[in-house]
Order: C-alpha cells, then structure tokens, then sequence
C-alpha cells in the first residue's frame, strides 16, 4: 500500500526564517506559528448548536493537513507546502494565474487544506491531491475576518476557477504538476444525510469522521472552539508519546530486551515560551495494550518504537487504549487540555444515527434564521455546559485525569523511568539495533 507523503524539498533554514517571517505578516501574527486552525471535538451539547447557527458539513479527510503558500517572484511564481510540524517544503510544477489577467501570476495566497492518497478508478496507482478548505489570504489580502462563506466565494472565484480554467486550456499542464489540487466539497449541516450516506461511500479516500465549519465566524489560528469534529465515540482518537520500559532480566539490574515491554502514553503538558515556541514536557498519562502477535510484528519490522508518537484508540468493552498508527507527521503528542476534550467526547458523543435524525430540526431553525435579518460576524456564543447525562453511568470510558496523576491500573508495577529499551535518550550510546529494533 502506498505511503502517503508530502513532495518538495525541505527549504534551507535561512529560506525559512524568511518565510516563517512573510506568513507571519501576512495573517498578522506577532510571531510565528503554524497558521491552521485546529478543531475541537464534537459533543452532545453541540447538536443544540447546529440547531442556533449555520454550519456547513463536510467529510474529514484521512490525510495530511498542510497549508499552501503562493508567492510571485520576478520569473513567476514560487510554490510552498507548511506542515504540523512547520516544515517548508518547495513545490516545483504547479502554478496559480491571476483571476484577472491569466498571464500573470496570482498573489500572495495562503490556502488550508488536506493532502490524501485518492484511488484511481481505472486501476491505476493512487493519486496525490490537496483538498483545498479555507482560504487565508488572498492575492495579498488577508481576509481571515471574513465569514466562511466570503471566504469560499474568493477561494472558487479568484483561486480556483483561474486555475481550471488554466488547466482546461492547457492540459498539458496537468502532467508536470506533484499533486492535483481540488476544493473540498461543503454542504450546509442539514444536509449531513447525504454527506454521510452519499459522498463518504462514494469518495475515492478514506474518511476520518465530519468537520463542521461555522459559516459566519472569521478564520481562528490555533484551537477554534466554534471548530468542530465529529467522529463516532468508538472512533475517536488521541496522539500520545510512546515510551518503553523493559523487565528487568532475572536477579539482575539489566533490562530483558528479549521481553515484551510495558507501553506508557505520555501526554503533552508543555507550555508556550515567550518567544511562542512550545517547551516539551511530557507526563505519564495511562497505558497502550499490544497483543503478543502484534509486538513480534513490529519488533521484526526493524524501526524504531520507542519515543515517537502514536495514535490509539479506546477500547470500552476491555477499557483499555490500543495502537492505531505512529503519526510521523507530527512532532508533539495532543496537550493535555485536548486530551481532556477528547476524553468528554468519547463519554458524551454523538452516534451517527443521532446526528441525521438532527436534520430536520436543523433546517427549519436555519430556514427560520434566513427570514430573518443576518447576524454580526464572529458573535456566536458557546451554549451552558450541560449536565452529565445519568445514562452514561454504565458505559466504560477513559478516566480523565486533568491534574491529577493516577494509574488505570494500580497493581501493575513496570520498571523505573531509567530502565528503558536502547532507543531512547542518548541516540550516541549503546547498539545501533537490539533484537533486530534499530535505535
């Protein structure tokens, strides 16, 4: 199965710091950060929001999420993918006319997006496309206070459009680019039925749930709490830092790397520095359950395990987290406030059949709203947080641990945290490989 990339070459570190500073100015941040917005996770009180404000739906991409940066320079155009872990990687091959005069190129434009492996309906290898959502800035005008929907209008019309226009009169085109690149298809939430049972079946990748979108608010960078993602509660997700500890070999102080180890997850508690950047701190939060079969699998894999971050998922039928995938597109594990937000979506989620049967009532609250004249842009307001529904009582969750710090399992005794396999700390000491797992 291939293996989902970003293409481009990683930019030198002076080309860098030139563009972290150029993004900056253009969505007018004070320092640099990574621009996107992220997502908070989708809970039983926020059904009663879609009922109050228009949202647009639309499928959640298994992919990578970028942003692409277009630049003009004296000879054309200049190309930049920004990943999670703020990357610059140079795009040869694609361009972007301007809306007004194709022979020129487009602006400074900053679009948000989703790079995914689609499937080639003639049987041919996979192809590489960025789903395009958001626009930031557009030919050099930021318009991140803008609703949802202006921005989609300057999006189709000053982006997109241009661009297959380009492409339909010369095709051509088309076989030099890295990836192709599309606007990802919304729906306003009342529609979610066909979202679910229509475009989901019938895209040419894998889905990771829902995005609701608020069609009034502006752009947010960073966590966007009118932002919101659905998944089914099983379905639901978190990304820890993965840490193994040994046993200790029989009447000896060494560890036994010939043994299963025990799995920690760490959780993300670090903090914003004043220079903006993350300080890592990480925390033991619970453990990862692997079945023997699973562990000699990626023990005879040959790559490293320990100290990467991993993605699990909650078991409520034997309360326990299993391994899903490493996420190598990321450099930090989720903080501990949204791994909190998590926890409270898996005990207070939505199953997909309550989300449609939402529909109706969904529509003619927005039917009503249209009659009606228009809110001020970004005045939504979070509704009172509910009360605990008594019925979740007899569901095995995830214990949220906030700021107390407590194991799942408190019988259960594993090694200290010097007792670690080789992998781990010091890169420059010990084996390159034990038992076949390289450092």
């Amino acid at each position: 199965m291939p293996t989902l990339e970003i293409p481009g070459n990683i930019v030198p570190r002076e080309v860098e710091v030139h563009l972290r500073e150029k993004v900056a100015i253009m969505c007018g941040m004070e320092r640099w950060r990574f621009p996107g917005s992220q997502p908070v996770s989708f809970r039983k009180r926020d059904v009663e929001r879609l009922h109050r404000e228009d949202y647009w739906v639309c499928e959640k991409s298994d992919g990578i999420r970028v942003i692409m940066l277009i630049l003009p320079v004296m000879d054309g155009q200049e190309v930049y993918l920004i990943d999670r872990t703020e990357n610059f990687r140079n795009i040869t091959g694609l361009y972007f006319p301007h809306f007004r005069n194709k022979a020129h190129p487009l602006g400074d434009t900053l679009l948000d997006g989703e790079l995914v492996l689609d499937k080639d309906p003639r049987g041919g290898p996979d192809i590489l496309k960025l789903y395009v959502f958001d626009c930031m800035v557009c030919d050099g005008q930021n318009i991140m206070e803008k609703t949802l929907s202006s921005r989609t209008g300057r999006l189709m019309q000053y982006v997109e459009q241009p661009f297959q226009g380009m492409l339909k009169e010369m095709p051509h085109m088309a076989a030099s680019f890295p990836f192709q690149v599309t606007v990802k298809k919304m729906r306003p939430s009342y529609y979610v039925s066909k979202t679910v049972k229509e475009d989901i079946p019938n895209q040419p990748h894998e889905s990771d749930g829902l995005i609701y979108t608020n069609v009034m608010n502006r752009y947010a960078i960073g966590t966007d709490t009118s932002l919101l993602k659905w998944k089914a509660p099983s379905e639901n997700s978190i990304d820890f830092k993965l840490e193994l500890r040994f046993p200790n070999m029989n009447g000896t102080e060494e560890p036994d790397f010939t043994a299963k180890p025990v799995f920690l997850l760490l959780a993300n508690h670090g903090t914003r520095g004043a220079r903006g950047l993350r300080e890592s701190k990480y925390e033991y939060y619970d453990l990862m359950e692997m079945e023997d079969e699973e562990w000699e699998k990626m023990k005879a894999s040959g790559v490293q395990v320990d100290d990467r971050i991993v993605e699990v998922s909650w078991d409520p039928a034997k309360s326990r987290w299993l391994f899903m995938r490493f996420r190598d597109d990321k450099t930090d594990g989720n903080h501990i406030s949204v791994i909190q937000n998590i926890i409270e979506s898996i005990t207070d989620g939505v199953e997909v059949d309550q989300l449609l049967d939402t529909a109706d009532a969904v529509r003619a609250a927005w039917k009503t709203r249209e009659s009606q004249p228009p809110p001020t842009p970004g005045t939504s307001q979070l509704p009172a947080p509910p009360r605990r529904d008594s019925r979740m009582g007899n569901v095995p969750a995830p214990i949220n641990y906030k700021d107390e710090y407590c194991y799942v399992h408190p019988d259960m005794k594993f090694p200290e945290g010097h007792i670690r396999s080789s992998l781990v700390y010091s890169r420059w000491s010990g084996p390159p490989s034990v038992n076949g797992v390289l450092r």
